[in-house]
Protein backbone atom coordinates (compact mmCIF):
# COMPACT_ATOMS: atom_id res chain seq x y z
CA UNK A 1 0.00 0.00 0.00
CA UNK A 2 1.05 3.34 -1.03
CA UNK A 3 0.20 6.52 1.64
CA UNK A 4 0.88 10.03 1.36
CA UNK A 5 -0.28 12.44 4.47
CA UNK A 6 -0.88 15.97 3.33
CA UNK A 7 -1.02 18.43 6.48
CA UNK A 8 0.87 20.33 9.05
CA UNK A 9 3.13 20.05 11.92
CA UNK A 10 0.40 17.81 13.64
CA UNK A 11 1.53 15.29 11.08
CA UNK A 12 5.08 16.08 10.50
CA UNK A 13 6.02 16.49 14.16
CA UNK A 14 7.97 13.18 16.11
CA UNK A 15 9.95 12.60 13.11
CA UNK A 16 6.96 12.15 11.04
CA UNK A 17 3.66 10.25 11.42
CA UNK A 18 4.23 8.81 7.98
CA UNK A 19 6.94 6.81 9.84
CA UNK A 20 5.39 5.62 12.89
CA UNK A 21 2.20 4.36 10.48
CA UNK A 22 5.15 2.40 8.58
CA UNK A 23 7.40 1.34 11.14
CA UNK A 24 3.94 -0.38 13.13
CA UNK A 25 2.57 -2.07 10.13
CA UNK A 26 6.21 -3.50 8.86
CA UNK A 27 6.97 -4.94 13.05
CA UNK A 28 2.87 -7.30 11.89
CA UNK A 29 3.65 -10.50 11.50
CA UNK A 30 3.36 -11.08 8.51
CA UNK A 31 4.90 -7.27 7.99
CA UNK A 32 2.24 -5.42 6.14
CA UNK A 33 4.79 -3.12 3.35
CA UNK A 34 3.73 -0.19 3.44
CA UNK A 35 5.13 3.19 0.92
CA UNK A 36 4.45 6.11 2.68
CA UNK A 37 5.31 10.08 1.94
CA UNK A 38 4.39 13.05 3.30
CA UNK A 39 3.54 16.66 1.28
CA UNK A 40 3.26 19.17 4.68
CA UNK A 41 3.86 22.52 5.59
CA UNK A 42 4.21 24.33 9.39
CA UNK A 43 1.19 25.50 10.22
CA UNK A 44 -0.71 25.29 7.06
CA UNK A 45 -4.40 24.11 6.45
CA UNK A 46 -5.90 22.29 4.06
CA UNK A 47 -6.39 25.62 1.66
CA UNK A 48 -3.12 26.79 2.06
CA UNK A 49 -2.24 23.50 1.11
CA UNK A 50 -4.32 22.99 -1.98
CA UNK A 51 -2.48 25.94 -3.31
CA UNK A 52 0.57 24.42 -3.42
CA UNK A 53 1.99 22.79 -6.42
CA UNK A 54 4.05 20.35 -5.08
CA UNK A 55 1.23 18.73 -3.55
CA UNK A 56 -0.60 18.47 -6.57
CA UNK A 57 1.82 16.77 -8.25
CA UNK A 58 3.05 14.41 -5.18
CA UNK A 59 -0.85 13.23 -5.69
CA UNK A 60 -0.87 13.21 -9.60
CA UNK A 61 2.33 11.21 -9.61
CA UNK A 62 2.86 9.54 -6.67
CA UNK A 63 -0.01 6.23 -7.64
CA UNK A 64 -0.91 6.70 -3.63
CA UNK A 65 -3.41 3.89 -2.78
CA UNK A 66 -4.70 6.17 0.07
CA UNK A 67 -4.35 10.04 0.56
CA UNK A 68 -4.55 10.92 4.47
CA UNK A 69 -5.93 14.33 4.65
CA UNK A 70 -5.22 16.40 7.95
CA UNK A 71 -7.17 20.03 8.51
CA UNK A 72 -6.00 21.91 11.48
CA UNK A 73 -9.71 23.40 11.53
CA UNK A 74 -8.95 25.89 14.69
CA UNK A 75 -6.21 27.81 12.65
CA UNK A 76 -9.58 28.84 9.95
CA UNK A 77 -9.33 32.32 10.88
CA UNK A 78 -13.32 32.73 10.20
CA UNK A 79 -14.20 30.15 12.65
CA UNK A 80 -16.54 28.16 10.23
CA UNK A 81 -15.65 24.55 8.97
CA UNK A 82 -16.58 25.61 5.36
CA UNK A 83 -12.95 26.00 4.03
CA UNK A 84 -12.94 22.37 5.33
CA UNK A 85 -15.14 20.81 4.15
CA UNK A 86 -14.48 22.89 0.59
CA UNK A 87 -11.24 21.45 0.02
CA UNK A 88 -11.15 18.53 1.67
CA UNK A 89 -14.06 18.22 -1.31
CA UNK A 90 -11.69 19.18 -3.91
CA UNK A 91 -8.54 17.17 -2.78
CA UNK A 92 -10.97 14.28 -2.71
CA UNK A 93 -11.92 14.43 -6.28
CA UNK A 94 -8.29 14.78 -7.20
CA UNK A 95 -7.85 11.72 -5.45
CA UNK A 96 -9.77 9.95 -7.08
CA UNK A 97 -9.06 11.09 -10.25
CA UNK A 98 -5.67 9.50 -9.82
CA UNK A 99 -6.74 5.84 -8.57
CA UNK A 100 -6.52 7.05 -4.71
CA UNK A 101 -8.71 7.11 -2.33
CA UNK A 102 -9.09 9.82 0.67
CA UNK A 103 -9.21 9.30 4.42
CA UNK A 104 -9.69 12.40 6.58
CA UNK A 105 -7.58 12.53 10.09
CA UNK A 106 -9.59 13.87 12.44
CA UNK A 107 -7.13 15.74 14.48
CA UNK A 108 -8.23 18.13 17.89
CA UNK A 109 -8.87 21.67 19.05
CA UNK A 110 -6.26 23.56 21.73
CA UNK A 111 -6.09 26.09 23.69
CA UNK A 112 -4.56 28.91 21.43
CA UNK A 113 -7.42 28.79 18.86
CA UNK A 114 -10.04 27.50 20.99
CA UNK A 115 -13.57 28.71 19.04
CA UNK A 116 -14.46 25.26 18.37
CA UNK A 117 -14.78 22.20 20.35
CA UNK A 118 -13.63 18.42 20.10
CA UNK A 119 -17.14 17.32 19.60
CA UNK A 120 -17.91 20.04 16.49
CA UNK A 121 -14.76 18.95 15.05
CA UNK A 122 -16.05 14.88 15.43
CA UNK A 123 -19.14 15.83 13.91
CA UNK A 124 -17.40 17.59 10.82
CA UNK A 125 -15.82 14.43 10.15
CA UNK A 126 -18.25 12.36 10.26
CA UNK A 127 -20.99 14.71 7.94
CA UNK A 128 -17.71 15.09 5.49
CA UNK A 129 -16.40 11.22 5.92
CA UNK A 130 -20.05 9.96 4.90
CA UNK A 131 -20.34 12.39 1.76
CA UNK A 132 -16.94 11.34 0.09
CA UNK A 133 -17.12 7.99 1.18
CA UNK A 134 -13.89 8.11 3.13
CA UNK A 135 -13.08 6.58 6.13
CA UNK A 136 -12.16 8.66 9.49
CA UNK A 137 -9.28 8.06 11.61
CA UNK A 138 -10.49 9.65 14.93
CA UNK A 139 -7.62 10.83 16.63
CA UNK A 140 -8.65 13.35 18.53
CA UNK A 141 -11.28 11.24 20.11
CA UNK A 142 -8.31 8.45 21.35
CA UNK A 143 -6.95 11.50 22.26
CA UNK A 144 -10.15 12.06 24.66
CA UNK A 145 -10.63 8.86 25.33
CA UNK A 146 -7.02 8.21 26.30
CA UNK A 147 -6.61 11.12 28.90
CA UNK A 148 -9.55 10.22 30.62
CA UNK A 149 -8.23 6.41 31.02
CA UNK A 150 -4.51 8.18 32.22
CA UNK A 151 -4.64 11.28 32.59
CA UNK A 152 -0.92 11.87 33.70
CA UNK A 153 0.10 10.30 30.11
CA UNK A 154 -0.14 13.80 28.32
CA UNK A 155 -1.28 13.84 24.60
CA UNK A 156 0.34 17.30 23.86
CA UNK A 157 3.49 18.89 24.76
CA UNK A 158 4.61 21.81 26.41
CA UNK A 159 2.29 24.05 24.07
CA UNK A 160 -0.42 22.47 24.51
CA UNK A 161 -0.79 22.25 20.60
CA UNK A 162 1.69 19.71 18.92
CA UNK A 163 1.57 16.05 20.07
CA UNK A 164 4.04 14.25 22.41
CA UNK A 165 5.87 11.37 21.12
CA UNK A 166 2.94 9.19 22.85
CA UNK A 167 0.14 11.01 21.27
CA UNK A 168 2.19 10.57 17.97
CA UNK A 169 2.18 6.97 18.66
CA UNK A 170 -1.41 6.56 19.26
CA UNK A 171 -2.35 8.50 16.17
CA UNK A 172 -0.55 6.16 14.50
CA UNK A 173 -2.02 3.34 16.31
CA UNK A 174 -5.64 4.63 14.81
CA UNK A 175 -4.32 5.26 11.61
CA UNK A 176 -3.10 1.57 11.43
CA UNK A 177 -6.94 0.54 12.80
CA UNK A 178 -8.84 2.71 10.09
CA UNK A 179 -6.26 1.22 7.32
CA UNK A 180 -6.12 -2.33 7.83
CA UNK A 181 -9.54 -2.64 9.75
CA UNK A 182 -7.53 -4.34 12.51
CA UNK A 183 -6.35 -4.11 15.77
CA UNK A 184 -2.73 -3.12 16.62
CA UNK A 185 -2.52 -4.47 19.76
CA UNK A 186 0.38 -7.03 20.59
CA UNK A 187 1.90 -5.13 17.29
CA UNK A 188 5.58 -4.99 19.14
CA UNK A 189 6.88 -1.94 17.30
CA UNK A 190 6.84 1.12 20.17
CA UNK A 191 8.91 4.54 19.47
CA UNK A 192 11.76 5.68 22.09
CA UNK A 193 9.79 7.25 25.30
CA UNK A 194 7.25 5.06 24.55
CA UNK A 195 7.19 2.41 27.98
CA UNK A 196 5.96 -1.22 26.44
CA UNK A 197 2.99 -0.81 28.93
CA UNK A 198 2.44 2.67 27.89
CA UNK A 199 2.40 1.06 24.13
CA UNK A 200 -0.02 -1.63 25.31
CA UNK A 201 -2.60 0.68 26.28
CA UNK A 202 -2.70 2.80 24.08
CA UNK A 203 -3.05 0.34 21.15
CA UNK A 204 -6.03 -0.46 22.95
CA UNK A 205 -7.12 3.36 23.68
CA UNK A 206 -6.83 2.78 19.45
CA UNK A 207 -8.57 -0.31 18.77
CA UNK A 208 -11.67 1.19 21.41
CA UNK A 209 -12.08 4.15 19.71
CA UNK A 210 -11.95 3.06 15.67
CA UNK A 211 -14.37 0.42 16.85
CA UNK A 212 -17.13 3.09 18.48
CA UNK A 213 -16.18 5.40 15.61
CA UNK A 214 -17.48 2.44 13.24
CA UNK A 215 -20.11 1.93 15.59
Amino acid sequence: MRLLFVGNSLTYYNGGLENHVRLLAASATPPRILVADRATQGGATLRVLHGLPSVHERIQQGHYDRVILQDDIPELTEHSITAFEEYARRFDQEIRSHGGRSVLFMAWPYERLGWISLEQIAIAHRTLGVELNAPVAPVGLAFHRSLEARPQLAMLGKDREHETVHGTYLAACVHYATLFGVSPEGLPYRPDGVSADEATFLQSIAWQTVQAWSR
